[in-house]
């Protein structure tokens, strides 16, 4: 992976880059808000490392202008404020993960490499589909044959993510990071419970099966 981190203390910033490179990973390191944002605004990255608390632009900001102008490069943010209510500005800020300080670096590496495998969607992406089912990501609707179909938040996650991987095998690990954001197994039938749930509201009442188990391996929406 390509990864940017921005972090303004040498010590941390020099750890973390050091490590992910010793793991094969092109890091670029930047010490401070503005620096970071013009980086990140002219350079592509797999994934970014932001401290929340830099100088010259905090990270908040810097994540907000990135999602602003359109940037939706995945964005990891490393800080020691680790309230609830931190946690939840971040992730409104338009981050995609929170990991708070100090960390495990095992932890670290294996959130960004979780980040870096979401599909991330297009700019002029705003609807998805598989035969006569559609997804409207705007209106967080989905329909089938002209019949709207009523999903809770994880089901609609859970069918976004089939969709975005249409016709490709979705491992059981996989689904557990892009929809319920675990880098670890809970040892639970989580997945296969909503999945059940999923095929009730989105197959069952039809005719023609879209969702498929493909054994051993995971699930699959037909293409």
């Amino acid at each position: 992976m390509r990864i940017l981190v921005i972090e303004d203390d040498r010590t941390t910033g020099d750890y973390i880059a050091n490590g992910l490179r010793q793991e094969g990973h092109v890091v670029d390191l930047s010490r401070n808000g503005r620096e970071g944002l013009l980086t990140a605004q002219t350079s592509d990255f797999d994934v970014l490392v932001v401290d929340r608390m830099l100088p010259d632009l905090d990270g908040l900001s810097l994540v907000r202008t990135l999602r602003a102008a359109k940037n939706l490069t995945p964005a990891l943010f490393l800080t020691a404020l680790g309230g609830v209510d931190d946690r939840i500005e971040g992730l409104n800020a338009g981050g995609d993960d929170y990991l708070v300080k100090p960390f495990a670096f095992g932890e670290l590496s294996a959130r960004l490499a979780a980040l870096a495998r979401r599909p991330q969607m297009r700019d002029d992406e705003s609807t998805l589909s598989a035969g006569d089912l559609q997804m409207d990501l705007i209106r967080r609707k989905v329909t089938r044959g002209g019949i709207e179909i009523d999903l809770l938040p994880r089901e609609f996650s859970l069918l976004e993510c089939l969709l975005r991987r249409k016709g490709r095998v979705q491992t059981r690990t996989m689904l557990l990071e892009a929809v319920w954001e675990l880098s670890f197994d809970p040892q639970t039938n989580v997945v296969e419970s909503h999945i059940s749930r999923l095929r009730g509201k989105v197959d069952k009442p039809f005719e023609t099966e879209l969702i498929k188990t493909v054994r051993g391996a995971g699930y699959r929406i037909e293409a």
